[in-house]
């Protein structure tokens, strides 16, 4: 079985990896299980640089197979705002739902694009690397709605399901989500280099 240490410690990121790796034969440690990590600044320019960084300190610190994910919010009106900066655009998801709505607070539906960006890399402590970045569109409703999920989720659209990604539960998100198509497309390069 393969040892794979999770470089989080947002709960909700834990949580939705486990959810999407459970069939597999990967077995998950997390931040908890170590202790004196070094603490890693998440100052990339760019989701890739900052998930690189991640994993390859954590790694190369633990001995361990490191999976780092960096993710964040761009809505296209913002000009791509809040992108690497949005688990830093304030200090709970209430406040940073809230700028957001206040920010598109009289801009119609059609100006309402956006999308969820994952970075996510995996590094062996020998140095080996493995880089997925992928995408989820959709759009910013006028205002929260539903109780899954964690982050920007109640106010994520998707529009073929009329549903935010907290309306539409673990198991839909999971499918369709960036981060759900980043980790099957992770989970297929590990199947594949025979780790």
């Amino acid at each position: 079985m393969l040892e794979i240490l999770i470089a989080t410690n947002n709960p909700g990121k834990v949580k939705e990896i486990k959810d999407i790796l459970v069939d597999t034969n990967i077995k998950i440690l997390t931040i908890k299980d170590f202790h004196n990590l070094p603490k890693i600044e998440e100052d990339g320019k760019t989701f890739q640089e900052n998930a690189l960084k991640k994993a390859c300190k954590i790694s190369k610190y633990t001995g361990k197979i490191c999976l780092a994910d960096d993710s964040g919010l761009e809505i296209d009106y913002l000009k791509g705002e809040p992108g690497i900066y949005s688990s830093r655009w304030g200090n709970s998801d209430e406040e940073r739902i809230n700028k957001v709505l206040k920010l598109l607070e009289n801009v119609p539906e059609n100006k309402r694009s956006a999308k969820f960006v994952c970075a996510l890399v995996l590094a062996y402590p020998e140095g080996k690397k493995y880089i997925i970045q992928e995408e989820c569109n959709g759009r910013i409703s006028f205002n929260p709605r539903g109780k899954f999920g964690f982050g920007y989720d109640p106010i994520f659209l998707i529009p073929e399901y009329n549903k935010t990604f907290a309306e539409l539960g673990d198991k839909i998100k999971n499918k369709i989500s960036h981060r759900g198509k980043a980790l099957r497309k992770m989970i297929e390069i590990i199947n594949d280099s025979g780790d």
